[in-house]
């Protein structure tokens, strides 16, 4: 069955992302967190968290200008600014204010961050990072900086790791920035594994090195 007809202008209007605002019925982004016309909290919509959060999709993220969009936005949710709206309103401000918090998460931190980005550019993204799992070189650095922090006896020693892994982590970081830049997904993706398991070895040395104090 045909749907209703609508005229042109409204086409035009729904192939650019706007819809109408459930409260007043006027004209809205699918994403805009307001209605501008009458002011009504918006569902969440589809948006990147790049985009919900007012930033270029980039993995260089101007972490200041995060945290600033990022408190506005929550200030403006906050959930004493709708004790007296409607409770559909009172949901949508929370489902807002959820989707914000799981974009600032997200973006926040390199590891995520860089893990999010290839995934909105095309590549599949496992929990052992980026279909690049292998990676013999990697599997066995790992194996045996693992095999070594647990012949670790002092804090002293376990120190060594930390700094080793502390220092490869932001080795990462800066080279999947200019991967990023090159449009290297493949390049980035690889590296977006290692930078997994160095994370993970870094919590390993933090979690032993408490054991030995």
């Amino acid at each position: 069955m045909d749907g209703p007809d609508i005229s042109a202008e409204e086409q035009t209007a729904n192939d650019a992302g706007v819809i109408a605002c459930w409260s007043c019925k006027g004209p809205v982004s699918r994403v805009t967190a307001f209605c501008e016309t009458c002011g009504a909290v918006q569902p969440p919509g589809q948006a990147d968290h790049f985009f919900r959060l007012g930033l270029e999709r980039s993995f260089d993220v101007d972490v200041e200008s995060l945290d600033q969009h990022y408190f506005d936005m929550q200030r403006h949710l906050h959930p004493d600014r709708f004790a007296t709206r409607s409770a559909q309103e009172k949901s949508l401000s929370q489902q807002q204010a959820t989707a914000i918090n799981d974009a600032y998460e997200t973006l926040k931190e390199p590891l995520k961050r860089a893990d999010y980005l290839v995934h909105l550019l095309g590549v599949d993204v496992l929990p052992e990072g980026c279909n690049m799992v292998n990676d013999q070189v990697l599997l066995m650095e790992t194996m045996e900086m693992r095999e070594a922090l647990a012949q670790a006896e002092t804090p002293e020693q376990v120190s060594v790791f930390s700094d080793r892994a502390q220092a490869d982590i932001k080795q990462c970081v800066e080279q999947l920035s200019t991967l990023f830049k090159d449009d290297d997904i493949e390049g980035a993706c690889k590296l977006t594994t290692r930078l997994k398991y160095l994370t993970k070895l870094a919590e390993e040395t933090r979690i032993h090195q408490m054991k030995l104090i």
